[in-house]
């Protein structure tokens, strides 16, 4: 099967597997990502089919909705790209950056790192800020049931990795507990480039928020 081929398949299961997805983490959100990770390539050097293999799949079973289970998405990509035959040198790079892609309070240590896992979680950070960031933490505090914001309760910058998982703060907190941080976690120059803009719109849009809150 060639690589045009194994990205068609691919799309086809992503769409299937997030047919009901909640709608910050849907095909859309993949979408995205896959086409902020291409973005990416055109300047950055990796390899380009375990780099948009990774962008499709890296939120197929995300663990915020498999009671924070971080081991479901790894091994639903392991048995999905095993499905298509394809060689272990694509296979074992593309499970490792699902394995290590979340931000999970910024504080995960990981032992893997890549020029692919660079470059697919700079498009995957890319897709958490600027205004589609904003309309997805939004969506998401939504589906939790979570308040807008509560002047009472701060945002906690030092919650440890399982704090942060099990945190039901108001969504406005989450800007300052990753939305905020992402761009000087950005891996490549590229990424860093394209972090800058979307960074300063949600700087932008805090001050309005804040401005029409004590009206």
């Amino acid at each position: 099967m060639n690589n045009k081929k194994i990205i068609q398949q691919t799309i086809i299961f992503v769409k299937q597997t997030l047919n009901k997805a909640e709608g910050s983490h849907d095909w859309f959100h993949i979408y995205r990502v896959w086409k902020n990770t291409q973005l990416i390539l055109k300047t950055e050097k990796a390899n380009s089919l375990i780099c948009e293999l990774a962008a499709l799949l890296h939120d197929i079973a995300d663990h915020k909705f498999h009671e924070g289970n971080e081991t479901i998405g790894p091994k639903r990509t392991e048995q999905y790209l095993l499905s298509l035959n394809i060689d272990n040198e694509i296979i074992a790079p593309v499970v490792n950056i699902v394995k290590n892609i979340s931000f999970l309070g910024g504080h995960k240590k990981n032992n893997y790192f890549s020029p692919e896992l660079a470059v697919v979680q700079d498009a995957d950070r890319l897709d958490a800020i600027g205004a589609i960031g904003i309309a997805r933490t939004f969506a998401y505090g939504g589906f939790k049931k979570r308040e807008i914001y509560n002047p009472d309760i701060k945002p906690n910058l030092q919650m440890s990795k399982e704090e942060y998982k099990s945190s039901t703060a108001p969504t406005i907190n989450h800007f300052y507990e990753k939305l905020l941080l992402l761009k000087d976690k950005m891996n490549t120059e590229t990424g860093i480039k394209l972090a800058e803009k979307r960074h300063n719109f949600m700087l932008q849009y805090l001050n309005q928020f804040y401005d029409e809150w004590e009206v």
